[in-house]
């Protein structure tokens, strides 16, 4: 006897919520995975600082989640009045962290402001006001989308300015990946391509002038040409992940076996730490993560075709970009396919700051598809209506 398609699950409602619980799923398995590999490469550390990666994030974690269910619980209407506030906030963070003094100078970059019990990357949190400022300017001034000023001078400002900010740091990856984002959202906000088309192409002459004329950058884009070349160097880095990935072969060396996280591989608990998951768990494991992240992004762009109302719909798409699009700089980084660039792997590198921050947009993005649960998307009123 054929089963009808609704009892395949107890309830409607639960049905509706399967999005939900498989992104909150993966996104914990990935945070697991990170706590598994930052215990392996603690043990090629000294006595004394083995179980500090794990312990420490251990703790992020459980301060993430708890942001991430406040997040979810969060009632965003109610958060719109706040906005704007949140947007100062977030600008008067990206300025302080450039005073000596208040921001701290890290390999020549100043993108931290130490709070006593961590450093916070400003950027990381300033993600969150940048989301919330672009969603409610664009759902505010939908119908004006067309006009010059309204349309595309003021969110382009909106976009600019915390880029600027961000490039003085200097941290050009990100402020690549809130521009890319920013663009995005301008596209979906209703943003004319007449005008977003050459500023996006003048953005990037500017980024590449930029680049041009920092040496460092630079000699990453020029020995990226030619890794083998500059493995003892520039591309030092990139090289023993590469030899990382290959040691590892099918299904790795395994846990603890790794031999590129002895002091070979820099950053291997931070941006690196997926070659280590290659050398120790092999191509089935990056494997299985980067379908993981593949994953949150299909679940998350069928869940925003059912928004009902812009202002979550763009808050929710933004949560998504940033996340999947660090992870594939990330990745990209990691496997040569993209010029060296520090940003950790979203909910596996060590760093309290990011990995708070990917679970507040964790819980912003379940959050919308909880809203979206309750009402029928706009599209399916309007022709229940007529």
């Amino acid at each position: 006897m054929d089963v009808p398609a609704n009892t395949l699950f107890p309830s409607p409602s639960l049905r509706q919520r399967v999005p939900g619980l498989l992104t909150f799923v993966l996104v914990f398995a990935l945070s697991l995975t990170g706590l598994l590999m930052l215990f392996s490469v603690g043990r090629s550390l000294d006595e004394g600082r083995q179980s500090t990666f794990v312990v420490k994030q251990t703790i992020w974690l459980g301060v993430g989640l708890a942001a991430f269910f406040v997040t979810y619980r969060l009632n965003l209407e109610k958060l719109r009045p706040l906005v704007w506030l949140m947007g100062v906030g977030g600008l008067v963070l990206l300025v302080l962290v450039l005073l000596p003094g208040i921001g701290l100078l890290v390999n020549g970059a100043r993108r931290w402001i130490s709070l006593g019990f961590m450093n916070m990357q400003v950027s990381d949190f300033a993600k969150i006001a940048f989301l919330f400022v672009l969603a409610r300017y664009l759902s505010d001034n939908q119908r004006h989308m067309g006009e010059f000023v309204r349309g595309y001078v003021i969110p382009v400002s909106l976009v600019a300015i915390p880029c600027g900010l961000i490039l003085l740091q200097p941290d050009f990856g990100t402020a690549a990946l809130f521009g890319l984002v920013g663009g995005l959202l301008l596209f979906l906000g209703g943003a004319r391509l007449l005008y977003l088309i050459p500023s996006g192409i003048a953005a990037l002459s500017l980024f590449a002038v930029a680049i041009y004329h920092d040496p460092i950058r630079f000699r990453r884009v020029m020995s990226f040409m030619d890794v083998e070349a500059h493995r003892n160097d520039a591309t030092f880095q990139l090289w023993q992940g590469l030899i990382a990935f290959g040691s590892g072969g099918l299904s790795g060396r395994g846990i603890g076996q790794g031999r590129q996280q002895m002091a070979f591989l820099p950053e291997a608990h931070t941006d690196f730490i997926f070659p280590i998951i290659g050398e120790e768990l092999g191509l089935i494991a990056t494997g299985a993560i980067t379908l993981a992240f593949l994953a949150l992004f299909m679940v998350g762009m069928t869940q925003l075709l059912r928004a009902h109302n812009r202002y979550q719909f763009i808050l929710g798409a933004g949560a998504l970009f940033f996340i999947i699009f660090q992870a594939i700089v990330n990745m990209g980084v990691a496997t040569g396919l993209m010029p060296t660039k520090g940003m950790s792997l979203p909910f596996i590198s060590y760093g309290g700051s990011n990995l708070v921050t990917m679970f507040i947009l964790t819980g912003l993005l379940l959050n919308c598809f909880e809203e979206w649960n309750r009402e029928r998307p706009l599209a399916a009123r309007e022709r229940r209506k007529s």
